[in-house]
């Protein structure tokens, strides 16, 4: 079975998500299953990011089809997921969320910070 942790400030992001569309709870918890369904593959509309150094190991994907149904734009919400996952796939870290036109990119900083010098997610020390 495959437990998803999140950090932070990715429970932050979400939870004004979640008070600024009405749907987003729903949206994402449908999102999350889905995610876990098809591990180890990926959903459509996710890519791998690179450029994130060589200090961090695990790989990280930023999801771009993310479907919000109070947007009422389909899987094209602008809604974006970071996430990373550990090797056997029995964990998902979520590292941030957020909508495109209130951020254009992800933070890489964010990213290093929390991945860094990391093997697998399971060695994280996150709240679940």
């Amino acid at each position: 079975m495959t437990k998803s942790i999140a950090t932070s400030e990715f429970q932050s992001e979400h939870k004004k998500l979640c008070n600024k569309y009405s749907t987003f709870k729903k949206d994402f918890n449908r999102f999350e299953k889905a995610l876990k369904a098809v591990l180890p593959d990926v959903l459509p509309g996710t890519v791998t990011m690179s450029g994130l150094g060589q200090e961090v190991i695990i790989p990280v994907y930023k999801v771009k089809k993310f479907r919000c149904q109070c947007l009422g734009k389909g899987a094209k919400s602008g809604i974006r997921v970071i996430y990373a996952r550990s090797e056997c796939n029995s964990r998902i870290l979520f590292i941030e969320i957020y909508h495109k036109n209130k951020k254009p990119e992800a933070d890489r900083k964010r990213i290093k910070s929390v991945l860094s010098g990391v093997d697998d997610i399971m060695d994280l020390q996150v709240e679940e």
